[in-house]
């Protein structure tokens, strides 16, 4: 029986979920166990899914992706969201599904991400919005954020925004580009680079945070990246602002 492969693209609200990865016999949920699980009642038959990025607890995504061994997989794939959608919780939702070739890889295909980090910049919370941003009530300079954020644009040894407990081989990481867009009392971060490190987008944002308080130049960013020391970014930023937009191949 010939190998197939079937992409998934996948968003979700990770208010409810311990982060996107597995970690079977802690009793927490997480999108992907829950994903394996739906697959599984469609089937009869375990399916392991691989994503493209670890999402931790209370991020959110709206393009996630994943792919699986379809081998023996009955449904067409563009009947799979509908079949899928079926069955998983209202917070997990397949928006499209692709037979790929058999060598893609969700996570080591992947060329670039984007992601997108949203402040609540007004003097008082929203409970409309306090699942998907970060309340910040001091007033933001967005000029001064536009400034720094074009410094950390560009190939950098981001070791200063890379939170402990990470074993990667190297630390230098490719910007694209950071777009920084205020919508009325959300101010968003759209960072979009070849990958990013563990809680590097969140450290980042907590940086841009403090020039935008005016508790730093934007030339600040970079002594701090000159440093290659965590202690001289800004705080890691809670993980409901941040959302995993889109991954490309």
């Amino acid at each position: 029986m010939s190998l197939r492969n079937i992409k998934l693209t996948v968003a979700y609200d990770g208010t409810n979920y311990h982060g996107f990865q597995e970690q079977r016999g802690t009793g927490l949920a997480t999108v992907q166990e829950e994903l394996e699980a739906c697959l599984g009642r469609l089937t009869g038959q375990r399916r392991q899914v691989i994503g493209a990025g670890r999402t931790d607890a209370g991020v959110h995504a709206r393009g996630q992706v994943v792919n699986f061994n379809a081998v023996g997989w009955p449904i067409p794939a563009e009947r799979i969201p509908l079949a899928l959608n079926g069955v998983l919780p209202g917070d997990i939702i397949v928006t499209l599904a692709q037979e790929v070739p058999r060598e893609f890889h969700a996570r080591f295909s992947a060329r670039g991400k984007t992601y997108r980090y949203s402040i609540w910049n007004a003097r008082v919370p929203s409970p409309f919005h306090r699942l998907y941003s970060t309340f910040v009530p001091v007033p933001l300079n967005d000029g001064a954020i536009t400034a720094a954020a074009s410094i950390l644009t560009g190939r950098h040894d981001f070791k200063c925004f890379q939170a402990a407990g990470s074993t990667v081989q190297t630390t230098v990481r490719e910007i694209y580009q950071i777009e920084v867009e205020r919508e009325g009392s959300l101010l968003h971060f759209v960072f979009s680079g070849s990958g990013f490190l563990y809680n590097m987008v969140r450290i980042m944002a907590g940086t841009l945070v403090q020039v935008g308080m005016g508790k730093a130049k934007p030339e600040y960013v970079n002594q701090v990246l000159e440093s290659r020391a965590r202690v001289m970014a800004g705080p890691t930023l809670p993980p409901q602002g941040l959302c995993l937009e889109r991954v490309e191949y």
